[in-house]
């Protein structure tokens, strides 16, 4: 018997890039995809408390952490993510069963990427509040805003684009408190001071993951923020395949934009939504209680 806990660590040679993945357990196969600029560290909680009944996958997406490329950062496309993503089943499940996939914030878009793609390879999608602008009432004004977080960071650095991203994906709540929790909503790795949350602090070897997904934040403010919320998604396709899609919503986060498109698209595609413990970044204020959530989701036929 396989201990659930033990991470087995490994390489994977993409096209252009060689990606660092972790597993831990046994079972059908899940994937755990990081969102904004973390890696695999994000998922270290949630992943345990899974492996007693999946043999769950972390990574970190090209040009993360320990997935260096081959050649200098570019643009990312959700496309090229989503094919990496075939690639590691492939390679973890190679008697071709499909596998389940989950995805949160620009992750996210890279799962309904991967459905409308590879709709073979998966058994069931959850796809936490993609930030796809396309599927907003005004998708100009999205565009705009985040164009304008990405001249932030080119102008200004980092601190000003996540201000910046913090203040427009919820303009229209000036009763919140400003501070980390709310720079957090953004659906960047946060920093270890961002995740000392109603849980637990973290300890040192958290914080230094933590350390570690915060240095991502250039590449994923110039490089994924904008190809990621562009992305048009495929609404054909992922309505062939809307039995095996599920939206994930924040509880606390319904109003804010990336939840706005979540439920937006399940409307056009006839996919459920499920409600999940906390807000944007959930996974990291309440992560038992959302793992708990991810299971029931997962179980759900």
């Amino acid at each position: 018997m396989t201990d659930r806990t033990a991470v087995r660590t490994g390489l994977l040679t993409v096209d252009g890039a060689t990606l660092h993945h972790e597993v831990r357990g046994e079972g059908p196969l899940l994937v755990m995809m990081p969102g904004g600029s973390a890696d695999a560290g994000i998922y270290d909680a949630i992943a345990a408390d899974l492996a007693d009944r999946w043999t769950v996958a972390t990574f970190d997406p090209r040009g993360y952490s320990r997935s260096p490329l081959d050649g200098p950062v570019t643009d990312q496309s959700p496309a090229t993510h989503a094919d990496d993503i075939v690639r590691l089943i492939d390679l973890l499940s190679p008697d071709g069963a499909p596998a389940a996939l989950f995805g949160s914030s620009s992750s996210a878009v890279v799962a309904l990427a991967a459905l409308a793609r590879h709709p073979g390879r998966l058994s069931r999608v959850v796809a936490h509040e993609p930030p796809v602008v396309a599927l907003l009432p005004d998708p100009e004004a999205g565009r705009a805003l985040f164009a304008a977080v990405r001249e932030a960071f080119r102008q200004d650095g980092v601190a000003a684009a996540m201000a910046a991203m913090a203040a427009g994906l919820a303009p229209e709540e000036p009763e919140a408190a400003p501070g980390p929790e709310r720079a957090a909503e953004t659906g960047e790795a946060p920093t270890p001071e961002q995740t000392a949350t109603q849980e637990q602090a973290p300890d040192p070897e958290q914080a230094a993951t933590f350390r570690r997904m915060h240095a991502n934040l250039p590449v994923f403010l110039e490089h994924v923020l904008c190809p990621f919320s562009g992305y048009v998604p495929d609404l054909v396709a992922l309505k062939a395949s809307a039995a095996h899609l599920v939206l994930g919503v924040g509880r606390d986060s319904r109003a804010l934009l990336p939840a706005i498109a979540a439920e937006g698209l399940a409307r056009r595609v006839g996919a459920g939504v499920a409600e999940f413990p906390g807000g944007h970044i959930g996974l990291t204020e309440h992560p038992r209680a959302f793992a708990a959530r991810l299971r029931d989701v997962l179980a759900a036929t």
